[in-house]
């Protein structure tokens, strides 16, 4: 049996690792594969490999939120795009919610108040990220989004730097300016009047949330909290929020039932769901814990690179199956040169990582 949806759980605590595959609940196979316990600098390493994992996901998110919200165009005329914000998120969330509740269920029952507030945190920042990220997507290019996304690069450091009260290293610095001078580039900035556009003003206002989330994931008193849990619990605190704001922001007259009975929707909504929400945010949860958070926003970086990568031939495959129009995007000048510079970036702290006691200061 080929299962519908598959969640790989790493959870190396002695000296195994345990791997959960599932399909819609209807099928539930745990393998335990014998391992020497890892050093330190393996875990490391690994933490890298499932956090570019999580971002080659997400990177597919922005072709797939920009399709919905072409679709919901001609489902349901007259929806606003923050109407179309909403109910992109919210069964996206609520679906993930359910999928991975029978697998934490008796942890569910003995939450703790700080696996609570660590959830509802986490489901507070990521919800008004998603939800500017989302409508301003609606207004830019799916690749222009995801690299002005990456904004928090430059935020974290600078953040660590106060609270911390001493300067990073050097690398952090010539990285932030490398991802200024992307920014720059990718939203075609005048420096004359110094106007956004309000795709990319959104896009940028998303990402000090985005920021938020990280650092929140990272504080200190959350180190033993059991994160599939907490994810449940980030999961139901967007799915609850965004079906309150569809109800608010919904047109007069809207028939909702048109989506829920279009073939791509559906498709595009599990498919949202599955890879973009339950797989990258549950290895985001697991695994950035294990790196000093000022790499783990820089390594976040590589996201745009495979949603540009994406970008080239996602959505016409994404139009031709909903019956609108959603040419591919093009590998311009300012998305090479943009991307590069953060790229760069990306590659220099990853050559000179942060320590981790600087990191966590």
């Amino acid at each position: 049996m080929t299962p519908a949806a598959c969640l790989l759980r790493h959870a190396f605590g002695g000296w195994g690792t345990e791997i959960f595959i599932f399909g819609f609940g209807l099928a539930r196979v745990t393998l335990r594969v014998p391992l020497m316990k890892p050093t330190p600098a393996a875990q490391h390493r690994q933490a890298i490999w499932m956090l570019l994992l999580a971002n080659l996901l997400w990177g597919v998110s922005f072709p797939l939120i920009k399709s919905l919200a072409f679709l919901q165009e001609r489902l349901i005329p007259g929806s606003s795009t923050w109407f179309i914000t909403a109910t992109a998120l919210f069964p996206r969330f609520a679906l993930s919610a359910l999928l991975l509740i029978p697998f934490c269920l008796p942890a569910l029952r003995s939450l703790t108040r700080r696996e609570w507030r660590q959830g509802l945190g986490l489901g507070g920042f990521a919800l008004v990220g998603m939800l500017f990220q989302n409508d301003g997507l609606q207004f830019t290019s799916a690749s222009t989004s995801a690299f002005l996304t990456q904004f928090y690069a430059v935020m974290i450091p600078v953040y660590l730097a106060l609270r911390a009260r001493q300067a990073p290293r050097w690398t952090v610095w010539v990285s932030c300016v490398l991802v200024v001078s992307g920014v720059a580039v990718l939203s075609g900035l005048n420096w004359t009047d110094l106007k956004l556009g309000r795709g990319e003003l959104e896009t940028l206002v998303s990402s000090v949330f985005f920021m938020g989330q990280i650092l929140w994931l990272e504080r200190k008193e959350f180190a033993d909290n059991r994160m599939l849990p907490v994810s449940v619990v980030m999961f139901l605190v967007e799915a609850i929020a965004a079906a309150l704001l569809a109800v608010l922001w919904a047109p007069a007259g809207a028939n909702v039932t048109e989506l829920f009975s279009n073939g791509p929707w559906i498709g595009f909504t599990l498919a949202l769901t599955v890879l973009c929400t339950l797989g990258s945010f549950t290895l985001m949860n697991t695994f950035q814990p294990r790196i000093p958070v000022t790499e783990a926003g820089l390594l976040y970086c590589s996201e745009p690179v495979f949603t540009a990568l994406m970008a080239l031939f996602l959505p016409a495959w994404f139009a031709a199956w909903g019956g609108f129009e959603y040419p591919n995007e093009r590998a311009t000048g300012s998305l090479m040169i943009g991307g590069g510079l953060i790229t760069a970036a990306n590659i220099l702290i990853q050559l000179n990582p942060t320590r981790p006691a600087e990191a966590r200061a």
